[in-house]
């Protein structure tokens, strides 16, 4: 049975848009255990742009289920993650101007910097993932770089499901795109990768993604942020649970 990690990076969003101490992005971690979270995401960006420094050492302490640091190739991120040690690293394409990460990392291109990067973190015992395209050559070669597990970029399909410029879904861009995730799977699994998936997933699309057999873990979370605003973090967290399971 696939896991659940819930990211509560959109949390610390709200905290910073009045650069204040509320919401704590830590209070929603210990809420998300609650609701049945098998794991808590965080992504400790080079500008800080919501989760800092200060969450990401409480996190280390309190979270007591896996806890996942998305983080880039930047140096000064790679020595707070060695030092932090967390269950486990993502590593993922940061860009400043980007309102939220665009597209999985290019293995291929930065091969020798990211078999560095794991293998300082795997020294500390921390399992590194890579966020990349449902691309089999990116799957490989984050095997090949030393990744232990693989996060299959859901955001084409995410997109499709809602269409573009106003127009209505295209069925048969939606099919495409669970093709190619179902490909990226494949791949992942061939190379004896653990397999994640993230990026764009709801309460309403996820369903064609969760059907597939072989992910370990689906990582969400704006759409569970955006419930919790209405419902409580636990509870949205305990519904995207039961669709995950």
């Amino acid at each position: 049975m696939a896991g659940l990690g819930v990211n509560i990076d959109h949390v610390a969003t709200v905290r910073q848009a009045r650069m204040t101490v509320e919401p704590d992005p830590v209070w929603a971690a210990a809420e998300a255990q609650l609701g049945g979270a098998d794991c808590i995401t965080f992504h400790l960006r080079k500008d800080r742009r919501h989760i800092c420094d200060r969450d990401a050492r409480l996190l280390k302490q309190t979270v007591t289920c896996k806890l996942n640091m998305e983080m880039s190739l930047d140096p000064e991120i790679v020595a707070i993650a060695v030092e932090l040690a967390p269950t486990q690293a993502t590593l993922v394409p940061e860009n400043r101007q980007e309102i939220t990460t665009e597209g999985g990392l290019d293995v291929v291109a930065h091969a020798d910097r990211i078999a560095e990067v794991t293998q300082a973190l795997r020294q500390v015992g921390v399992v590194v993932s890579a966020f990349v395209d449902p691309v089999p050559e990116q799957i490989i070669a984050s095997r090949d770089a030393g990744c232990e597990a693989i996060e299959i970029h859901t955001g084409a399909y995410a997109n499709a499901c809602i269409g573009t410029n106003g127009s209505n879904p295209d069925p048969t861009e939606i099919t495409a795109e669970i093709e190619a995730i179902q490909t990226g799977l494949h791949a992942g699994l061939e190379a004896g990768l653990i397999v994640h998936a993230g990026h764009g997933l709801t309460y309403t699309n996820i369903e064609p993604i969760t059907a597939m057999q072989g992910f370990c873990e689906f990582n969400i979370g704006h759409s569970i942020i955006a419930r919790a605003m209405f419902t409580g973090i636990k509870y949205a967290v305990s519904e995207m649970k039961r669709l995950v399971s």
